[in-house]
């Protein structure tokens, strides 16, 4: 059974040093709420695990990235905030650049408890550079390994009171997958019901730990 709680009882169970996967492709499907309640936290040196770093002027993520609290970013598109590019650039954000579908394989490879896999996405590019590699069928695949993230911050449109969770069409995008790599789970969703039709669920509430309802707290 998961907890219903506030956003700022959710986000102090967040640490510094730790790292912190946060679901969205853009801002659609991110914990918005969240993401400005941690921006209110005193926390520092997070690594984010995102598809991008919200948008310039401090949108989403963005704001964490202008208050210094991220030191290292592991995502497939940090050009959409070009704030990111010039922190890169200027050597206070460290950067793992992952292919989209590599991105989303390694999150569910650490929730499926794999410990690695072959690709052959990125071989023979920069981004293999380092990496083990191996020939099969006379093609060349690298080995990726599994993202494990501390806590996850996703968002879900409904949530029953079990912590079940449907999500709403592309919105959906990396967050189960983060729910299963994360020690600790934090959903924002939109609408809590007694109970959802079992075929509407995609996180079962096994998954999930904590559960803010933005629609009560912040509308």
């Amino acid at each position: 059974m998961s907890n219903f709680v506030s956003a700022k009882e959710a986000i102090n169970l967040i640490k510094s040093d730790q790292t912190i996967a946060v679901g969205g492709f853009g801002l659609v499907g991110c914990p918005l709420n969240l993401v400005e309640e941690l921006s209110n936290h005193s926390v520092q040196n997070l690594t984010v695990i995102s598809n991008n770093l919200g948008e310039p002027g401090g949108k989403g993520l963005g704001k964490l990235l202008l208050q210094n609290k991220i030191s290292k970013a592991i995502g497939s598109y940090f050009t959409s905030n070009g704030d990111a590019v010039v922190y890169a650039l200027e050597g206070k954000l460290d950067i793992e650049l992952v292919p989209q579908g590599t991105l989303a394989e390694r999150l569910r490879a650490a929730g499926a408890g794999i410990g690695g896999f072959y690709t052959r996405t990125a071989a023979g590019t920069l981004l293999a550079e380092g990496k083990e590699s191996k020939i099969i069928d006379g093609k060349e695949y690298v080995l990726e390994y599994p993202l494990f993230a501390h806590v996850a911050l996703i968002k879900a449109k409904k949530a029953d009171r079990k912590g079940n969770l449907m999500y709403s069409k592309t919105a959906r995008n990396f967050n189960p997958d983060m729910v299963t790599a994360a020690s600790l789970t934090i959903v924002e969703v939109e609408e809590v019901v007694d109970e959802l039709d079992p075929e509407e669920i995609v996180t079962p509430h096994l998954y999930v730990d904590y559960i803010v309802n933005v629609k009560e707290e912040f509308y």
